[in-house]
């Protein structure tokens, strides 16, 4: 899953909800990685030699652009030391792909991670460098004091900020909506009205896919947040209350009313989101509810397509109905990197100026300072962080803010709703009876 906050003390100063996860411990299985970097002659350890190893899920070949120049730049400056930069598969990489490298006999020098319980994790397992001298440094010149919330450990700086994404909003075909005669709506009644016109149009209202759970389950735990309350969903997902409590099963309600309604596409949980993004970039969907990822992936695999988006329509409940679902993330030196200063060094020359607008450029939404004070981005990513400016609450998503037992068990809950083949009570049951065993 690709994802990325740059005004994070603004949005923590309005009270966010921001919750903490943990991880499952790795396996022997997988690598699935792409390495690029010329290791030949280099040794480990050696004071002349020296291979610096990054380890992260792919951001996308545009981004992937900007590390390949961000290596070549520091290679240059740096002839004894060869950079490998190693992408692997998103889902892979945030459930046992990390983990497996960084216990392996090559762990990466640096490694990106989200903010959180997940660093945390990190951080009780060895594998977290205490940075906080760069940060009195010239790294820490180029961010915000603000940047480094949830990223302290210990009275330690312990992550360089990368990204702040938005998880979750409905991106739709501006031409399909202006051919169907609706507007983006602003409730959820109003979103069940404008799919239900879009469908009688012939169109597909809303496409997405479902195969890995995570993306309708973003989608759909915004929608639980929005029902019972920021307050109840952290409690849902650290198991203060059950996931079969009333009030999420009246939550999950409003999912089976869309697989009744049949607004969203017959094969949501069949396919994976690579091919539920196509059905929206081919044209076939109206809507996509996706990350801000999705604009610089549109921009590569859709160049012409017209598109806009909005944030989760207000739904009846106790929520904070104006809330977003994003996160933050960040790179961590490994504890353990034999090149820790080597490492720190690479980080202040990606942090810095030029190439933090080069992965602006790309799509990206980075932390650092000013990194936005341009008239030349694309305005829909301007849009993402303006809307992490206004939000009055932001919810952690469960498969990067909570244990991932317990997002993995309301994921499926929430599939098994919205595809038809179990009702919230019987979905919800059967997810809390799985956390029981």
């Amino acid at each position: 899953m690709k994802r990325r906050y740059g005004p994070l003390a603004l949005l923590l100063a309005m009270g966010l909800v921001i919750g903490a996860c943990a991880d499952d411990g790795a396996t022997d299985e997988g690598s699935d990685t792409t390495s690029t970097g010329d290791t030949t002659g280099a040794t480990t350890g050696s004071s002349e030699d020296v291979i610096l190893r990054i380890a992260m899920g792919s951001p996308g070949e545009e981004q992937i652009g900007v590390w390949e120049q961000a290596k070549a730049a520091f290679e240059e400056e740096n002839p004894s030391v060869s950079v490998e930069l190693n992408f692997q598969d998103d889902d892979l990489y945030q459930t046992i792909g990390l983990l497996n490298l960084l216990n392996g006999g090559e762990a990466p020098d640096i490694y990106f991670e989200w903010a959180g319980a997940r660093l945390q994790s990190r951080y009780e397992e060895g594998f977290v460098a205490d940075i906080t001298e760069a940060v009195d440094g010239e790294l820490g010149s180029y961010f915000d004091e603000g940047a480094f919330n949830g990223m302290v450990i210990d009275d330690k700086n312990v992550m360089v900020p990368a990204n702040a994404d938005v998880t979750t909003v409905f991106w739709y075909n501006t031409e399909i909506f202006e051919s169907v005669g609706v507007s983006a709506p602003t409730t959820w009644g109003e979103l069940i009205d404008v799919s239900n016109a879009i469908k009688e149009a012939g169109i597909i209202p809303i496409a997405i896919g479902n195969k890995d759970l995570w993306p309708v389950g973003n989608w759909t735990s915004h929608m639980v947040s929005r029902v019972i309350g920021e307050e109840a969903y952290d409690q849902m997902m650290r198991q203060e209350i059950p996931l079969d409590s009333p009030e999420v099963v009246e939550a999950l309600g409003y999912v089976q009313q869309m697989a009744e309604a049949g607004i969203v596409n017959e094969s949501v949980n069949a396919i994976d989101d690579n091919e539920g993004a196509q059905l929206f970039f081919q044209g076939q969907a109206a809507m996509h509810p996706i990350g801000s990822w999705l604009v610089s992936w549109a921009l590569e695999e859709a160049p012409d397509l017209s598109f806009d988006y909005f944030n989760l329509p207000e739904m009846p409940g106790a929520g904070i109905q104006d809330s977003v679902i994003g996160v933050s993330t960040g790179f961590v030196i490994n504890e353990n990197s034999e090149h820790k200063d080597v490492a720190i060094d690479f980080m202040t020359l990606f942090s810095s100026p030029e190439f933090t607008s080069l992965m602006v450029d790309a799509g990206g939404t980075p932390i650092a300072t000013g990194a936005f004070d341009r008239d030349d981005i694309d305005p829909r990513v301007t849009a993402m962080m303006e809307l992490l400016q206004g939000a009055s609450a932001l919810v952690a998503p469960p498969d990067t803010g909570y244990d991932l037992e317990v997002a993995d068990a309301l994921y499926a809950a929430q599939a098994e709703v919205l595809g038809g083949v179990a009702t919230p009570e019987e979905a919800a049951a059967a997810a809390q009876a799985k956390l029981d065993q």
